[in-house]
């Protein structure tokens, strides 16, 4: 079973101005992506670097999720910190996922470049950070899908299934 952590990083949110439309995107791009069953671990914190780094330590720390995914915080403001939160708790970045965000983001929004996305690993889990709007949700999802389930496997984490909604993964063959 994948344990998926999803955590949403706003400060209206958590202080209960609007409620978090971003998580639920993400949970629902992996109700129709992931055949492996799953849960989720859902944290709602503030634009906060503390809070981030801590929501993301016990994911992966104690939770231990194979798969951690953020929205929010990743612009360009200076309360966006989730990238130095993640930064901060990874072991080892994984540019590319960044690279590949803002490359498929580019095709439709010009300001695209401003976005500031990164993934990474911490231990046995891969944490990707997307922007906040719920519409880039899946966008941004799509154009790293087929690299997240070979890195989950490499990571030590369950080998994913997926549904014919999902994008085509990648696993390189053995030699």
């Amino acid at each position: 079973m994948l344990t998926l952590g999803i955590v949403t990083i706003s400060d209206r949110a958590s202080s209960g101005v609007y409620d978090d439309r971003s998580g639920p995107a993400i949970r629902d791009v992996c109700s129709r992506w992931l055949a492996t069953p799953w849960t989720d671990a859902y944290r709602l914190v503030p634009d906060e670097q503390p809070a981030i780094e801590a929501a993301l330590r016990e994911l992966a720390d104690e939770v231990r999720c194979s798969l951690i995914v953020t929205t929010g915080g990743t612009g360009p403001a200076p309360r966006d910190v989730t990238p130095e939160a993640t930064v901060a708790v990874c072991d080892r970045l994984l540019p590319g996922f960044g690279e590949a965000m803002r490359a498929e983001s580019l095709k439709s929004v010009p300001t695209a470049i401003l976005s500031r996305q990164i993934a990474g690993t911490r231990g046995a889990s891969l944490i990707i950070n997307l922007p906040g709007k719920p519409g880039a949700i899946e966008e941004c999802l799509r154009a790293v899908w087929p690299a997240v389930p070979y890195c989950v496997e490499l990571l030590g984490g369950p080998r994913l299934q997926f549904t014919d909604a999902a994008p085509r993964s990648h696993r390189p063959q053995s030699t």
